[in-house]
């Protein structure tokens, strides 16, 4: 595995894989790598011969009151499982690589970003979406992919690629979860045993919602009340939002459907955790 930190010589070993005729597949992350990381590295790898993983803490994405100061750091260990894993290139540059000093150029979203994760995180989806289209305009790939568990980001990539023109596929691969159904998630790092117990509140409310649609309610209002039932009962769990959406807009269904997503934000203890299901697609937990 080559490690790259500067645009320029990661353009020049690319420039190698395309002489050869090869795809190129990028998995973008901000480190801090876990299963759910190395399961896109696995889609990748089915997708295209040179895969590139980029390994970046964006500063762009965290508001003033985040956690981008302790947010894990550990090159050398991701390093050892991105290569472990078949990752051909991992790109680590420095933000001032990225970010040179008086750059004033962002990509900001539509309405989309305005809701949901968008609402607690003002500004967030600005800096994803800047730091997605600069890396894909530095490793030009032919595929990228990205995770379910958020589906927003996801989202917005996907209508990003659309309106600006970018020829690449994007691929959403499901969420990995633990044993007990919760979502992976380098922030599961800073849970207390206890918290990590609470946790689990999350994705037993979505699948509660799933099977009762599975099983014919299809009524937003219903399955809402189901789910909100289910947090209700982990009391130190702070519900931000629980919601049936639209896939393509976001926007709240009044009836659920095949390909509706459910979607969840809670804190809990001091950690913010995201998570969703997509009616009638496979899970992992399944």
């Amino acid at each position: 595995m080559q490690v790259i930190e500067r645009i320029e010589p990661l353009r020049i070993a690319l420039a190698e894989s395309r002489r050869g005729g090869e795809r190129i597949a990028l998995v973008p992350t901000l480190g801090a790598l876990h299963e759910g990381h190395l399961a896109l590295v696995d889609r990748a790898r089915e997708r295209a011969a040179c895969v590139v993983m980029s390994l970046f803490v964006n500063p762009l994405q965290f508001g003033p009151d985040e956690d981008f100061a302790r947010y894990p750091r550990d090159r050398e260990g991701d390093g050892r499982l991105a290569e472990a894993r078949g990752v051909d290139i991992l790109f680590a540059p420095q933000p001032d690589e990225l970010y040179r000093a008086g750059h004033t150029v962002t990509v900001a979203p539509n309405a989309l970003a305005s809701r949901w994760d968008g609402a607690s995180r003002p500004g967030h989806f600005t800096g994803v979406l800047t730091v997605v289209a600069k890396l894909f305009n530095i490793v030009q790939p032919d595929v990228a992919i990205f995770g379910q568990k958020d589906i927003q980001q996801a989202t917005l990539i996907r209508a990003m690629v659309r309106d600006l023109d970018f020829p690449i596929e994007i691929i959403v691969a499901p969420t990995v979860r633990e044993p007990d159904g919760v979502a992976l998630s380098s922030r599961n790092a800073y849970l207390s045993a206890p918290d990590r117990k609470r946790a689990r509140v999350l994705s037993r409310a979505i699948f509660a919602m799933r099977d009762a649609f599975d099983g014919g309610e299809h009524s937003t209002v219903a399955l809402e009340s189901l789910g909100n039932a289910v947090v209700r009962a982990e009391r130190k769990v702070q519900l931000e939002y629980l919601a049936v959406m639209n896939p393509d807009t976001l926007e709240p269904a009044p009836v659920a459907a095949q390909g509706s997503i459910i979607a969840i934000a809670a804190r809990v203890g001091t950690t913010r955790l995201i998570d969703n299901v997509i009616l009638g697609a496979p899970d992992s937990s399944a």
